[in-house]
């Protein structure tokens, strides 16, 4: 079940997915697994620009809400720590 939400939605082609942070990776880059609904892929995310503005934290064993375009869906972009 994919759901969106307007208020982060850039465009159509947008998923918003949640998943755990496994690992920390050089360049403020992490391994993310998703969650159940999406098949348990491990992706790789990247911070966005309002939470390092804001100096967000994310630590592994973190609940995270990312999203992926359909273009690449191997990458996403963390928007929010739950």
């Amino acid at each position: 079940m994919l759901w969106y939400n307007i208020d982060f939605m850039k465009s159509p082609d947008v998923l918003i997915v949640e998943g755990e942070v496994l690992e920390n990776l050089p360049n403020t880059l992490f391994k993310v697994q998703l969650d159940e609904k999406f098949d348990n892929r491990v992706i790789t995310c990247y911070l966005s620009g309002r939470m390092r503005r804001h100096y967000i934290k994310i630590l592994p064993g973190d609940r995270i809400r990312a999203e992926v375009t359909k273009y690449d869906p191997s990458r996403g972009r963390i928007i929010y720590r739950l």
